[in-house]
């Protein structure tokens, strides 16, 4: 079951909802986790068995952890099983198919006969909610939360539907607290309807009305200039109104349930350095590869060299993280070295001057980095890394004959006005940015700002629905990783 479901929007939100606030407090987080573990086998009940081996799993190496006393000798060795058998089950779901792939290319080479192996099924969500159990653990371990003796709040958290799927990656300790007690008040459910409506938007009226660009554009066999760039500005636009309408989508669930998630993402195409980009996308995650690899590795406690190392390894393991495919390592090491050369450098990376040139050099960076994270592998990256250098001046300007047939000008459409809103939208509040961290007396909404967000959102809101209703599904982007 997707968000951008009539299913889930008619049928499963409006009773999970209903039974949810019938039921008293302490009784909720039952609700939560029957209505998540019903929402996950929706797609498959066998996979729910996995699941519940995680929670219960995690739950006892974290009572195991407590019971050692925080970073004592026998808690590390609690840490390094529950860790291992976290990471050695992502690997073999996640990893299996790869590893044989790649070394049955390698031994058809050498001339031997290939391993045979049943294709692994990637469970959905496998990354998000084995990263959550991990940094559950590794904070019992700090001693930076004590561990749950909830074992259904434990699950529920584990479970949380909203953010089940493509996150935010979240940390129990950031949220217990919310299991235990919790506000509920129409000012907030309203705060997460408009939330959730304006993620629906995003994903079914812009990121949806992209994906066509996009698909005809990666799978061209040759590509002009104009088709490539065409389709890398697509996809740009598309990955991230898609994937920031999810978190939208989940935050917006959270906080009608009560519930407050970090931001997942803060304008990141005005970032003017990578490093800036990466505090401002995937939040929950890079924030995660900070405080459970990046500074466990050493950070930039032992001299120059390592710390370029730590950059490097974090995110070549970020993009391993994201999918079993050689693409996904070469969008790591992309980062990875463009963060290295910006800390070797010293480029200032606070954002707080704007440079148009740093801007549209940073964008151009992100963009390239799209190309083979888009791409099914690294040859089809190639193609359209080629296609990116103009080869004639003819071709400049002109879409190829066969893409331009593919593509509509409602498409085209959709892509100017994506750029238009991220754009607009992102230096508005970057304007905003500057002016609070001067100290600035900011002008306060009116109060017709909500009655204006809302006239305009409601009809927008129906309108992807109308669109959803015709398409009948709409996948989100990220559910593959």
């Amino acid at each position: 079951m997707v968000f951008s479901s009539n299913i889930f929007l008619f049928a499963f939100l409006p009773i999970f909802l209903s039974i949810y606030y019938l039921c008293p407090n302490k009784k909720r987080s039952w609700v939560i986790l029957i209505g998540s573990y019903i929402f996950y086998a929706w797609w498959r009940v066998d996979f729910l068995l996995l699941f519940i081996a995680v929670t219960l799993w995690n739950y006892f190496i974290g009572r195991g952890i407590s019971n050692s006393g925080p970073q004592s000798v026998r808690a590390r060795r609690w840490v390094a099983v529950g860790v291992g058998v976290n990471l050695s089950a992502l690997a073999y779901f996640k990893y299996a198919n790869f590893g044989v792939a790649t070394v049955n290319t390698a031994m058809t080479e050498l001339g031997l006969d290939p391993w045979l192996l049943t294709a692994v099924i990637l469970p959905i969500g496998i990354s998000f909610y084995i990263f959550q159990a991990i940094s559950y653990i590794i904070d019992v371990y700090r001693g930076d939360t004590p561990a749950t003796e909830s074992l259904v709040d434990f699950a529920a958290f584990i479970a949380l539907f909203p953010q089940l799927i493509a996150g935010p990656v979240l940390r129990y300790k950031d949220v217990a607290d919310q299991f235990s007690q919790r506000t509920h008040t129409v000012d907030k459910f309203s705060q997460g309807a408009q939330r959730f409506m304006l993620g629906f938007i995003k994903k079914v009226v812009i990121a949806d009305t992209l994906a066509p660009i996009v698909n005809q554009g990666f799978a061209l066999q040759d590509p002009s200039f104009f088709d490539a760039w065409l389709a890398v500005l697509a996809y740009t636009a598309q990955l991230y109104f898609d994937f920031s309408g999810y978190a939208d989508m989940a935050i917006g669930l959270g906080l009608m349930m009560g519930f407050r998630f970090m931001e997942n993402f803060t304008h990141p195409y005005i970032s003017q350095s990578i490093t800036e980009f990466w505090r401002r996308w995937h939040i929950s995650l890079s924030s995660w590869l900070r405080d459970y690899l990046y500074i466990p590795l050493g950070g930039n406690r032992r001299g120059e060299i390592i710390t370029y190392r730590n950059l490097f390894l974090t995110m070549l393991l970020g993009g391993l993280w994201h999918g079993a495919n050689w693409t996904f390592l070469v969008w790591g090491a992309w980062h990875g070295s463009v963060l290295a050369l910006e800390k070797a450098l010293g480029v200032d990376t606070s954002g707080e001057r704007f440079s148009p040139l740093r801007w549209l050099l940073c964008l151009l960076l992100v963009m390239l980095g799209w190309v083979v994270f888009r791409a099914e592998n690294l040859t089809q990256a190639l193609t359209i890394y080629a296609a990116l250098i103009p080869r004639a001046a003819t071709e400049i300007y002109q879409l190829s004959p066969v893409y331009a047939g593919q593509i509509t000008s409602l498409q085209l459409w959709a892509l100017a006005l994506s750029w238009l809103v991220i754009v607009l939208r992102g230096f508005y509040q970057r304007q905003q940015d500057s002016q609070r961290a001067q100290g600035d007396v900011m002008l306060k909404p009116t109060a017709l700002a909500p009655f204006a967000y809302t006239a305009l959102i409601m009809p927008l809101f129906v309108l992807a629905i109308f669109k959803l209703s015709a398409e009948s599904y709409s996948a989100f982007l990220y559910f593959q990783f």
